[in-house]
């Protein structure tokens, strides 16, 4: 059963003066305590605008999915958008791959990829082929592209995403999504067979077997890069817009294309790309002022919860915070703040921990002047599912009417 969002006919798509919504993501944002301190990442790191905007806002704590549920990016940004992610299950292949500009048809299965070594026993020594430059992974992909054969009626194409993330699209017919990823998670085993796992999904299957099969051969003579880690299947299927659902009109700024991704398949428009962390408020300034919802996107610091750099998480959190006074200067009527989801450096993986979040506008009610999990905890929000997030947002920037007489 899915979560009710909205009583019906609630969002206001005639008001004359809508309020702007500004939705930051820093991915990975929360954190568990430092053994010797006792302070997460956030509350460690010095965010003095963070905590101005804390101290008029109201706070709380959100789960993407559910309580002990451990999301994916995907389904924690889908939750952050509206979408039950229970529901709207979507891999994060065909997320990619419209995060890169793939055209992807109905029935079209995407997987994401990662470039990946392997010793000469077939053991993966590195699950991200020690994060390549981008043109050492297009030239991997051009290679490849070249090189590859199918049968007839069996179209394979991969599409170069950031460094060692490539996306593989299969157009075929018949194709299913329900086939097992290969990578392992660990070093020093082999990879993962690639199994199906439902009804009509060996073809799919069987053709990414032989892929892998292809690519190890082709690429045999590669110190690093040699050789493929699939995983997050997804077979094309298009979904309600925000705009439909809410009446929102929106736009994304984000670096890197999952995320880009993600927005486009709930209908919103990329017209910028940061080329880093400092760039963005230059790109959101740029289509500042033309849609409802903004959704701005930081990588870093889930980046740096995965590398287990405790230090790097902070400085990431701190280089976000001072943008902050060039997002004011734009005078959004509600500003968001949250995380997908947590990534704690001392698991160095995603975890179920529930996300701090705040809520600025000029009808929030304030609890605290700082920006934490501690804070958040006693917040005005309370504990929220992440599909309670949009509802709030459109209340706060009065985008909805009053139920009832």
């Amino acid at each position: 059963m899915s979560r009710p969002i909205l009583p019906e006919d609630q969002v206001d798509r005639a008001g004359e003066n809508p309020g702007s919504i500004l939705l930051v993501v820093l991915d990975g944002l929360g954190g568990l305590p430092h053994p010797e301190t006792g302070r997460t990442e956030l509350e460690s790191a010095k965010t003095p605008n963070l905590d101005a905007l804390a101290a008029r806002a109201s706070l709380g704590m959100l789960d993407p999915v559910g309580p002990g549920i451990t999301p994916g990016s995907g389904p924690g940004h889908l939750s952050l958008f509206g979408y039950d992610p229970t529901e709207y299950v979507i891999g994060r292949g065909a997320l990619s791959a419209l995060g890169v500009g793939v055209d992807l048809k109905q029935g079209d299965v995407a997987a994401r990829l990662n470039l990946a070594t392997f010793d000469a026993e077939g053991r993966v020594t590195d699950r991200r082929a020690g994060r390549p430059s981008d043109a050492e992974g297009r030239r991997v992909v051009d290679l490849l592209n070249a090189e590859l054969s199918f049968a007839e009626g069996i179209e394979v194409v991969l599409h170069h995403e950031k460094e060692h993330r490539v996306v593989l699209k299969i157009t075929a017919e018949g194709l299913d999504e329900q086939v097992t990823d290969t990578d392992p998670l660990i070093t020093g085993v082999s990879d993962l067979p690639c199994e199906a796992t439902g009804p009509g999904s060996e073809r799919t299957a069987s053709i990414v077997r032989d892929f892998l099969d292809q690519s190890r051969r082709i690429l045999a003579d590669e110190p690093a890069l040699n050789g493929f880690l699939a995983r997050g299947f997804a077979r094309f299927r298009t979904i309600p817009t925000m705009e439909e659902r809410f009446g929102l009109r929106g736009v994304a700024v984000a670096k890197y294309p999952m995320y880009r991704g993600v927005a486009k398949m709930v209908g919103m428009e990329v017209e910028g790309v940061p080329s880093d962390t400092g760039s963005t408020p230059e790109v959101l300034k740029e289509v500042w002022g033309r849609y409802d919802l903004y959704f701005v996107h930081f990588k870093d610091t889930d980046t740096a919860g995965h590398d287990g750099d405790f230090e790097e998480k902070v400085a990431a959190i701190q280089e976000i915070d001072a943008l902050f006074p060039a997002f004011m200067e734009l005078d959004p009527d509600v500003l968001i703040v949250t995380g997908d989801h947590s990534t704690p450096t001392l698991l160095k993986e995603h975890s179920w921990h529930a996300v701090p979040t705040l809520i600025a506008s000029k009808t929030a009610r304030p609890s605290a002047s700082s920006f934490g999990e501690a804070t958040c905890r006693g917040g005005d929000l309370g504990r929220i599912h992440g599909t309670e997030l949009i509802p709030r947002a459109l209340a706060h920037a009065g985008r909805l009417v009053k139920y009832g007489a």
